[in-house]
């Protein structure tokens, strides 16, 4: 039987650099220094370089990032933040953590936030707008920023799935007062287990993130706040470092991955990704709809060809969040993509071969 094709591998990045990846390892193994020390400070450095921001901070996940920056921001209870509607959860739980209430935003034919139906939403509650640049895919920045800047809010980018990915020349994560990252092991720049960061140009928002992430202190056990324990490890970030020094290599292999889907990919009863002019697309994920998504996804699996729903149930819709009062209808673009939204097998190191076979199987559908 032909080997089957899985939605995501993580042993083929590894594969790809690996002698890099265990000389890393064995340097922090060696060091005896594994919580702050010096892979994270040049990691933090680095990774600021390359999104353009002033400083980074490394911490524990993605969900983390989120919260601590809602929390260094002082909104919480009582504050509403902008979000859309058909994100990963997480963006809403950094919300929540908080006291603060999710007001959701449809979104546009590119799976991002609809710039024009942000102000609607607007009261005299909005402290915030958060911007997810779904799928790899940079948000329209542009508009965003500046109705912001109209109307006095606070601007914070959630780029789990973007690192790299940039708007008008600009990486995403540096447009707002705090850019989010996950480092997630399926990321583009992935970890080997849970890791993130904050980025900012404000060295007091960097200086606060830094605080919480330590138990509050800035001085060892001179607590000024009651903050968490969220550090990312210096053996997470000493492998981050060798995956960053190749990111522009990993993301032009999926650009060409992605490309090759777009060209090949012909079949009436999909609907193929679109891109927004003057936007970059890194690609964390290739997603198609079709109205047939639960049949289609189940006669690819009987090809031996793996896929995934990102997402099934929108936030809005969820347990966790019944407390909101949401019912279905009440964002039905969100809930129109939840029904029918499939991503295809995306990852670095997936063959040519690989890749043609899980096109031919969706042509043939």
């Amino acid at each position: 039987m032909t080997d089957k094709i899985m939605p995501n591998r993580l042993d083929r990045g590894f594969e790809k650099y690996q002698e890099e990846f265990e000389a890393a390892a064995l340097r922090v193994l060696r060091s005896g220094w594994y919580v702050l020390g010096p892979e994270v400070a040049a990691f933090e450095e680095e990774f600021a370089g390359y999104t353009g921001s002033g400083y980074c901070v490394g911490l524990a996940s993605g969900l983390d990032a989120l919260w601590l920056a809602f929390r260094v921001l002082g909104i919480g209870r009582g504050d509403e933040v902008i979000v859309q509607g058909n994100t990963y959860i997480a963006s809403v739980m950094g919300i929540t953590i908080n006291g603060a209430t999710p007001v959701f935003v449809e979104p546009d034919e590119f799976y991002n936030i609809d710039p024009d139906r942000i102000e609607e939403k607007i009261t005299e509650r909005t402290k915030a707008v958060l911007v997810v640049h779904l799928y790899g895919q940079a948000s329209d920045m542009g508009k965003i920023v500046e109705l912001c800047r109209r109307h006095g809010l606070q601007l914070v980018e959630d780029c789990a799935q973007s690192h790299g990915a940039a708007a008008g020349g600009k990486t995403t994560g540096s447009f707002g007062d705090i850019g989010c990252f996950s480092f997630y092991p399926s990321k583009n720049l992935g970890a080997f287990g849970d890791a993130g960061a904050i980025v900012t140009d404000s060295e007091e928002l960097a200086r606060a993130v830094r605080m919480y992430r330590n138990y509050g202190s800035e001085k060892r056990y001179y607590n000024k706040v009651v903050g968490a324990n969220s550090r990312l490890d210096e053996l997470q970030a000493a492998m981050l470092r060798v995956r960053l020094a190749h990111m522009e290599e990993i993301t032009e292999e999926r650009r060409q991955a992605a490309e090759r889907y777009t060209a090949l990919l012909d079949n009436e009863k999909l609907i193929l990704p679109a891109v927004r002019q003057g936007v970059t697309h890194v690609w964390h994920q290739y997603v198609i709809r079709t109205e047939r998504r639960d049949e289609l996804a189940a006669w690819l699996e009987g090809q031996g060809i793996g896929t995934i729903i990102h997402y099934p149930v929108p936030p809005h819709l969820s347990e966790a969040y019944a407390y909101l009062g949401h019912k279905r209808g009440d964002l039905k673009i969100t809930e129109k993509y939840a029904d029918t939204v499939l991503s295809l097998p995306m990852y670095n190191g997936m063959t040519q071969e690989e890749q043609l076979r899980v096109i031919r199987c969706l042509n043939e559908f």
